[in-house]
């Protein structure tokens, strides 16, 4: 099979190309490289473009005669889409608007969706299912809602097919070191505790210290990035075996503080990290974990790396990549 990956040069979506690649299929990335890497995908063809382009997508299906699509192009800050919103409402809705009708001319009809569990907001219970109300506390978490919205509607009215998963907080790199989150072009909290160990920021920002958890810091679920892009396969296989349109959950189970991911940094770097407290951010829930049942069930996914393995992982590559996929091509 020949499967297109959007976005497929950015964190999640080269691993999973790499993945994808390992067990045998053909794989063609679009990507506007705002944020990817080409180092990351190696000699996988790419397209550089954008998702919104209707005839580089058809062409691209075309003479790659693509079988299924794997979407992870996306703006994925929560915290910046509540300063500009329109940002992410143009880019991550009417740019999939756009791939969908594209795709669906051109006769495509299975899908896998990078969604996210910031569609929950903050749920009434812990650990979140799939059934928990959508009111997602943010415009990111918004525009996956959209999208997931969107997908329901175009398989009733032109039978494509899809999978949301709806992830966690992706974390970590490769084991062997060959690839890993860069993080001049990301907020996620381990990159920038790694950035703050190896004293490329003067300090790392708790942001919120007085919510209702353990030690005052908001709890999230931290999935490794490996454990993602085999997610990621299995739903294209279960689509390729008949499964109807479905989303599922994809976590540990377990939440962790971001006092707690700090203290494994620590224990990994062997050194300690300067960190402040600072207020809340708007549109930050207070505690996001998953439960996973279904995905165990159905899509026989499971995770297999803990919090100390993510964050081993993720210090092993910055470490050794301060300067990312720039130290690669030295």
């Amino acid at each position: 099979m020949a499967i297109l990956v959007t976005g497929g040069a950015g964190y999640i979506g080269s691993h999973t190309v790499r993945l994808l690649r390992d067990r045998g299929y053909q794989v063609v990335v679009l990507d506007s490289m705002e944020f990817g890497h080409p180092e990351a995908i190696g000699d996988t063809p790419l397209v550089v473009g954008d998702i919104s382009d209707k005839h580089l997508v058809a062409t691209t299906v075309a003479d790659h005669r693509v079988d299924a699509v794997v979407h992870f192009a996306a703006y994925k800050a929560a915290g910046e889409s509540m300063v500009d919103p329109g940002r992410y409402f143009c880019n991550n809705v009417a740019g999939t608007a756009a791939l969908l009708d594209a795709l669906h001319h051109a006769g495509v009809t299975r899908f896998v969706f990078s969604s996210t569990c910031a569609l929950y907001g903050t749920p009434d219970r812990l650990p979140v299912g799939e059934s928990e109300p959508v009111r997602p506390e943010s415009p990111y978490g918004e525009t996956k809602a959209l999208v997931e919205r969107m997908l329901h509607w175009y398989d009733v009215c032109h039978g494509l097919r899809s999978v949301s998963l709806r992830y966690f907080n992706a974390a970590g790199a490769a084991f062997d070191g060959s690839a890993g989150e860069d993080w001049a072009v990301t907020l996620n909290l381990i990159p920038l505790v790694m950035k703050a160990l190896l004293g490329r920021s003067s300090e790392l920002k708790v942001f919120g210290t007085d919510y209702p958890t353990p030690d005052g810091t908001a709890v999230r679920d931290y999935i490794h990035v490996d454990d993602l892009a085999d997610a990621h396969l299995r739903a294209l296989e279960y689509l390729v075996a008949g499964g109807p349109s479905d989303v599922f959950n994809l976590g540990t189970g377990t939440g962790s503080t971001v006092r707690q991911v700090v203290a494994a940094a620590e224990q990994a770097a062997g050194r300690r990290v300067r960190a402040t407290d600072a207020p809340r951010r708007a549109g930050d829930p207070v505690s996001l974990y998953a439960e996973n049942t279904k995905a165990r069930q159905v899509l026989g996914w499971s995770p297999r790396y803990g919090l100390n393995e993510i964050v081993a992982s993720a210090w092993a590559w910055h470490s050794t990549h301060p300067d990312g996929y720039a130290t690669l091509s030295r």
